[in-house]
């Protein structure tokens, strides 16, 4: 078992979820993150903490179509440990409907590879 990020994370990216999450299993893209389910251990304490509630249990009906995605650029995107700071306009976008169609940018996150050269 395991969660998902969905749709609504997508230019909203809070990153409280990062903090809370005991394996590290969250990835970062240049404008959403992912979990990687083969490390999610499905503790479920990242989805209170999520505030545009992006993250669904697998038995979430919807999570099916999100696990592909997850799964792909979790293996892709460097990993994210520390929470960031969120987009500026991320309370604009939250709640958007059908954001990965409009926004979704597959490029790696910024945080870990400015760590890593800046």
């Amino acid at each position: 078992m395991t969660y998902v990020v969905a749709d609504n994370c997508i230019k909203c990216k809070y990153m409280d979820c990062v903090e809370v999450c005991p394996v590290d299993c969250f990835y970062e893209g240049e404008n959403t993150l992912v979990i990687h389910p083969d490390e999610c251990i499905d503790c479920g304490v990242c989805e209170p903490e999520c505030p545009a509630e992006a993250i669904l249990p697998d038995t979430d009906p919807e999570a099916e179509n999100w696990l592909a995605m997850n799964t792909k650029y979790a293996e892709i995107w460097p990993n994210i440990t520390v929470q960031g700071t969120p987009p500026s306009d991320a309370d604009e976008f939250n709640g958007v409907k059908g954001k990965y169609a409009k926004f979704f940018n597959p490029a790696p996150g910024g945080q870990e590879l400015d760590k890593k050269f800046g």
